[in-house]
């Protein structure tokens, strides 16, 4: 293997898999999606702007709009996004907002719930 390059290991723990949604285009105010499973957004979610999902969201791009991952209760769903800006973000029956006056970060985010909050770290984070 050459420099920079890693073993992916196959995925082990107990999460159910779940059918993805792949959407290719830009999520504009006023438009929803929900989904049974997990939803992957090849643009972004703008203000007003919302994904509903029972598994995983991940934008691949900004996600500026609400997103609720876990619908229904999944507490191990994540979301991740190239700029993870929402304007309120769910995951299971936690709800965040991001403080007023944050300066957004410059590289891609996960969001997850760990010991009981919602917690933002890095996308480079043990997943």
């Amino acid at each position: 293997m050459g420099a920079g390059q890693g073993i992916i290991a196959p995925f082990t723990g107990t999460r159910p898999e779940k059918r993805t949604l792949m959407i290719e285009r830009t999520l504009r105010s006023g438009q929803s999606v929900f989904y049974d499973g997990n939803v992957v957004i090849l643009g972004d979610i703008n203000p007003g702007g919302e994904v509903i999902a029972t598994g995983d969201v991940i934008v691949i791009g900004a996600l500026r709009g609400t997103v609720h991952a876990g619908a229904g209760g999944d507490e191990e769903a994540l979301v991740v996004a190239f700029r993870l800006e929402p304007t309120q973000l769910r995951i299971a029956n936690h709800i965040s907002r991001p403080p007023d006056g944050m300066t957004p970060s410059r590289q891609p985010e996960v969001a997850r719930i760990k010991n009981g909050v919602v917690v933002i770290e890095a996308l480079g984070a043990k997943l």
